[in-house]
């Protein structure tokens, strides 16, 4: 597991000089983690770790003013996982991050990743890449639900994670693209028939 940490902090800082005994060091800081389906990785009004997520999947979600779960999010790996607010203000999360298969990963705490940040460029320069990389799919993914139809948003799901279909339940799928189950299974029927 530990190829795939110093895998995953060297494919998102291709152009950043990486000496594998920092990495080593920065790694030190990190403990292993498994989730089994149905584990939180986060619950809301606690204060979110960060996880970097090496297998499995996770869902985010949090709950509308009818108290209805709202999707938020499906993570796959590699990806760096955790509620950005709740990490960097230390203040309860208003988010639940729960596995949906089993999942392993490294977890850290907002402390000790904070030091990371004040001792290794390195760190520092990954922080900036994952940080950029999330803002960017939050962006895309607002912009997709202001703009593309329910069916382009499906489309789109289908095309950049597909397996979600065999994994997460439909309820919360339906969900994360904004729409009713009734009108999800309408677009897979006629997505089948196309």
């Amino acid at each position: 597991m530990k190829s795939f940490f110093f895998n995953f902090i060297k494919s998102s800082i291709p152009h950043f000089h990486i000496n594998d005994d920092e990495l080593n060091l920065i790694a030190e800081n990190f403990e292993e983690m498994e989730l089994e389906k149905g584990e939180y990785f986060l619950k809301q009004g606690k204060i979110s770790g960060s996880l970097i997520l090496t297998e499995g999947h996770l869902r985010a979600y949090t709950f509308n003013e009818n108290g209805d779960e709202v999707t938020t999010a499906f993570y796959a790996p590699p990806r760096l996982i955790f509620d950005v607010a709740s990490f960097f203000q230390q203040k309860p999360s208003v988010e639940n991050i729960i596995a949906i298969t089993k999942v392993k990963g490294y977890y850290s705490n907002y402390k000790t990743v904070d030091k990371l940040f004040h001792e290794h460029a390195l760190w520092r320069e990954f922080g900036r890449a994952m940080l950029a990389k999330e803002y960017i799919l939050f962006k895309d993914r607002t912009m997709r639900l202001i703009n593309l139809t329910a069916e382009e948003r499906y489309a789109h799901l289908m095309e950049t994670n597909s397996e979600i279909f065999q994994i997460a339940q439909l309820r919360h799928i339906a969900s994360y693209l904004n729409i009713t189950d009734t009108s999800l299974s309408r677009i897979r029927r006629e997505f089948t028939l196309r």
